[in-house]
């Protein structure tokens, strides 16, 4: 059984940094990412890493501020998140699929965890 676990969200003004985790069990997989999804609108994809490490993408939205990466050996992906504006408030999932590149969804998805950016 595939379990995604999220750590790391809270609230940070804006400028700040956070970094989110993500431990998966039960399979290996071709990419692991993060979605987002603020309140009243439709879930974004934000960021995704292939298991090879050669196929990296970002949503434009957190481009250049936002950086992923992942331990294989741990099976967890990571989420660096800097200079946090008040629009990236949202609840993160952590995913997992067995495709390597977006594709709007994705076979497993995390509880979530919630970031909040104050102004």
């Amino acid at each position: 059984q595939v379990q995604l676990v999220e750590s790391g969200g809270g609230s940070v003004q804006a400028g700040g940094s956070l970094r989110l985790s993500c431990a998966a069990s039960g399979g290996t997989f071709a990419s692991m990412g993060w979605f987002r999804q603020a309140p009243g609108k439709e879930r974004e994809f934000v960021s995704s890493h292939s298991r090879s490490g050669n196929l990296i993408y970002y949503a434009g939205s957190v481009e250049g501020r936002f950086t992923i990466s992942r331990d294989n050996a741990k099976n967890t992906v990571y989420l660096q998140m800097n200079s946090l504006k008040p629009e990236d408030t949202a609840i993160y999932y952590c995913v997992a699929d067995s495709r390597v590149t977006p594709r709007g969804t994705a076979d497993y998805w995390g509880q979530g965890t919630q970031v909040t950016v104050s102004s």
